[in-house]
């Protein structure tokens, strides 16, 4: 028998490797929310050192301007992870998902500053969600390594747009073009339903836009977010839209008073709609069906 064979034998296997493999990953998906952003930064301040080196130098004494001195390497991969606090190298050991944070009780093992908990809860919500997934796709396990992969889009993008209300194109446009190539081979639905669904979620959310901003004078919402609703119908295909849209819109909006009335959420301040979206579109994938069904009934 093969590994595979073997893997494929028992739900259980399965689910459980799905589950290791993704508590190692949603290590990874830490540093992509971290550094992707800062990596986002550094690209446009680049652009525009560049843009304003080739305009025509102000009248000032140029050689008495202070260069910039050359930035450290920065990507996923490189520099190494480090404490925040005291800058000690994270040794492999302490980097093992949820275990290390255990062993160490939450604090850096140099200078004991404590570590936030959002990092073993990111790492235990990836390994969750994961197995969940594969437990409702165990039949088809081509698809359900998909719906991970999708899984693990989801929560970067629900991060970043949480910590810095980005929504990278370098996330959401490969996305909505794998789902739309899945799609083809009729994975999650036909390809003219990711096609409509596509075209749909970017519109439906992009004429929201325009008609709140032709009323009000200000934007609701970023264009990351048509892009998500487009990857996400793509994905799913246009019949899941309505539920995901009510899902985000209800969520968010019972989160934004809640914020308001008890977090002392300023009300002008723009609260993040990429969280609500992707939290949705993961609901939609594993119980989108169900959720339609009762959601049509009720209507």
């Amino acid at each position: 028998m093969t590994s595979l064979q073997f893997i494929s034998s028992d739900p259980t296997y399965f689910i459980g490797l799905c589950f290791v493999v993704s508590l190692l990953v949603g290590s990874f998906l830490n540093v992509v929310i971290y550094r992707l952003p800062v990596m986002m930064q550094r690209e446009w301040e680049s652009e525009i050192d560049n843009y304003l080196s080739e305009q025509t130098p102000p009248i000032t004494d140029i050689d008495k301007q202070e260069e910039k001195e050359p930035l450290e390497k920065f990507n996923l991969m490189v520099p190494r992870s480090r404490c925040g606090e005291c800058g000690t190298m994270i040794k492999a050991w302490q980097n093992i998902p949820v275990v290390s944070y255990l062993l160490l009780k939450g604090k850096c093992a140099s200078c004991k500053t404590a570590i936030s908990p959002r990092y073993p809860l990111i790492e235990l919500a990836t390994g969750l969600i994961a197995g969940l997934i594969a437990w409702k796709l165990f039949s088809t396990p081509f698809a359900a390594c998909a719906g991970i992969l999708f899984a693990y889009a989801l929560i970067a993008l629900f991060w970043i747009d949480y910590d810095t209300y980005l929504l990278p194109d370098s996330i959401t446009l490969p996305l909505l073009w794998l789902g739309l190539i899945l799609n083809t081979f009729n994975l999650f639905t036909d390809l003219h339903s990711a096609v409509i669904g596509a075209a749909a979620g970017y519109l439906s959310l992009w004429s929201i836009f325009w008609l709140f901003k032709l009323l009000t004078g200000k934007e609701g919402m970023g264009y990351g977010d048509f892009k998500l609703l487009a990857a996400l119908g793509a994905w799913l295909g246009w019949q899941l839209l309505p539920v995901i849209i009510v899902l985000s819109s209800l969520v968010g909006a019972i989160v934004g008073v809640a914020m308001i009335i008890f977090g002392g959420h300023e009300r002008g301040k723009p609260i993040p709609f990429g969280p609500y979206l992707a939290a949705a579109g993961l609901l939609a994938m594993i119980w989108g069906e169900t959720i339609n069904e009762v959601y049509l009934s009720f209507l």
